[in-house]
């Protein structure tokens, strides 16, 4: 696989050695860390250490640090467990073109969600088509979106929240480790991370939330994570999401303005080699996500020719790869259905240089030409 390019970062990130090898430290230790016995302790250590340290690179206190398998479940659990535990409040507000995990709500609870709308930008607009009233427990929106890269303002909502007494959460898995990322500054009461999405291991996520916040548990058991989440806590992970922080956090400034000059290079590159081109999202916007709509053709089809060519890219979230759909994010943006039908998203991480964006350019326009010919 080292001759193939590989462009899609945001669905999943290459472990770090680092990481790697702070997990490999602790794989072979016996003990769970809620035994009494000396195994038992030493594991807690380890796991309230790696605790500590995920604290200091989100800018939260360590008892705000609850693990979890991923963002997936941690987006149920704070959507679930705020509806739960505010009774009194039985509505929740989310974001158009929100990840499945938060977009799902609104069939899990039928009649009790309502959508804020994005422009043609991707923004959200918290304005009166929506509103944040004494009913709604919970608002929830993404920080960056996992299809665009586009970053959202959470003041505006953030302001209507208040307002009504809403808690308010975002979903900042896409913007960790490329956006600086304090979870006291920036206002809000629950926040999701993962950390396979910059290099650290598939399996675990966190929600971070004000220690004062009680949720409601969806689940049932030891209730080891704060008696939101019951479980083994999983040790050897929480060190490998720990260590991939903070290089994340440590070269955040370095590495950010090197993806956006690759990813300015690229959306450069295919607008100059490739007609009837659109990016879809304007800034602000993350410098590791490009979404490209290329008109006249199936994104699915040009997905497979780049595949075939060595290239790895998506065409938007993972978690709703594998059947062939316009996109629900670029379908809430105003696109058409063969708009959101027509769009690529190239991700951009440690592993991509010059070169890979070089490779892309140069298969891109007659991968194109094929797409468009197969799809007329």
């Amino acid at each position: 696989m080292t001759d193939r390019v590989y462009l899609d970062h945001a669905a999943g990130a290459p472990l770090l050695p680092s990481a790697r090898a702070a997990m490999e430290a602790v794989w072979e230790l016996p003990g769970n860390p809620s035994s009494l016995h000396s195994a038992g302790r030493r594991a807690r250590r380890l796991l309230e250490e790696s605790r500590e340290s995920l604290a200091a690179s989100l800018g939260c206190l360590p008892t705000e640090v609850v693990f979890t398998s991923g963002g997936t479940e941690t987006n149920n659990l704070v959507l679930l467990g705020a509806v739960g535990a505010r009774r009194e409040r039985p509505r929740l507000v989310i974001g158009g073109g929100e990840h499945p995990s938060v977009a799902g709500v609104v069939e899990r609870l039928p009649g009790r969600v309502d959508v804020l709308p994005l422009d043609a930008d991707g923004l959200v607009r918290p304005g009166s088509e929506v509103v944040i009233s004494a009913e709604t427990a919970l608002v929830s929106t993404m920080l960056v979106n996992n299809e665009t890269g586009v970053v959202q303002s959470l003041d505006a909502v953030a302001a209507h929240a208040r307002e009504a007494g809403a808690w308010l959460h975002t979903d900042a898995v896409q913007a960790f480790g490329h956006l600086p990322l304090d979870f006291a500054a920036l206002g809000v009461d629950a926040m999701t991370v993962t950390a396979h999405k910059l290099g650290g291991p598939v399996g675990i996520g966190a929600l971070v939330v004000r220690r004062e916040l009680t949720l409601t548990a969806s689940g049932f058991g030891g209730g080891q994570e704060r008696k939101l989440r019951s479980g083994t806590a999983m040790t050897a992970l929480a060190t490998g999401f720990a260590e991939a922080a903070r290089c994340a956090v440590a070269d955040l400034e370095v590495e950010s303005s090197r993806l956006r000059a690759l990813r300015e290079r690229l959306a450069a590159g295919v607008a100059a080699a490739v007609e009837d081109v659109r990016v879809n999202g304007a800034e602000p916007v993350s410098p590791a996500i490009l979404n490209i709509t290329f008109a006249g053709c199936r994104a699915d089809d040009l997905l497979l020719i780049l595949d075939a060519a060595g290239i790895d890219c998506s065409t938007g979230s993972a978690c709703t790869a594998g059947v062939h759909q316009p996109s629900e994010v670029l379908l809430a943006m105003g696109r058409t259905p063969d708009e959101a039908s027509a769009s690529l998203r190239f991700s951009l991480g440690r592993s991509t240089d010059a070169a890979a964006i070089e490779k892309v350019l140069a298969v891109l326009p007659e991968a194109v030409e094929r797409a468009r010919t197969a799809f007329a």
